[in-house]
């Protein structure tokens, strides 16, 4: 009974503080500020991984969200800006958001570019409404390992997606059950 006690606290408190806790860590920037912040998250994935630069040159768009901050106590949420660079130029702005429940505690913030590989998937990004990552188009995410075992000839996927510079204490970067939403800027 005492244990039923301290995990409704725990599961009380994280309602009450998580959403504000992600919501105050991913304030919303203006344009000018997501563009370079864009280009500078950008130039470090380039840094870190030559896969993600030949990538960018046969990409048709990439979506990058500089700062992406989950929490979360049992129940997390995560939340963020990104910019679309469309041939290096900035063409529009979304928002990814998502909630999860389980096993977790903690807060990180990390990074996340997203290559759209061809016309199709930059058409349904642009005009859903919302799109939540599992639907639409396939999307392949890529870690170091599978990252160094593709070659352009192999690329057959609509979307690639690199998670990097992870910072913080929390288990796990899954985009599934994302959402990404167009904003104004």
């Amino acid at each position: 009974m005492k244990i039923m006690r301290h995990l409704f606290f725990a599961l009380s408190l994280a309602l009450t503080f998580t959403p504000a806790f992600v919501s105050q860590q991913a304030v919303a920037a203006t344009a000018s500020e997501l563009n370079a912040n864009g280009q500078a998250a950008l130039s470090r994935l380039y840094g870190q991984s030559s896969r993600a630069s030949r990538y960018a040159r046969d990409a048709r768009a990439i979506l990058i969200f500089p700062k992406i901050v989950k929490a979360g106590l049992i129940v997390g949420g995560q939340g963020g800006e990104g910019v679309l660079f469309v041939h290096g130029r900035p063409t529009a702005y979304y928002k990814i958001s998502a909630l999860s429940y389980g096993l977790q505690a903690g807060g990180q913030s990390f990074s996340y570019a997203l290559f759209f590989m061809n016309d199709k998937a930059l058409t349904y990004l642009r005009k859903s409404d919302g799109w939540s990552i599992g639907s639409g188009p396939s999307v392949v995410v890529m870690d170091k390992g599978k990252a160094m075992s593709t070659t352009s000839t192999t690329l057959s996927e609509d979307v690639y997606a690199f998670p990097f510079g992870q910072k913080g204490l929390m288990a796990g970067l899954g985009l599934e059950g994302s959402k990404i939403s167009p904003i104004r800027k």
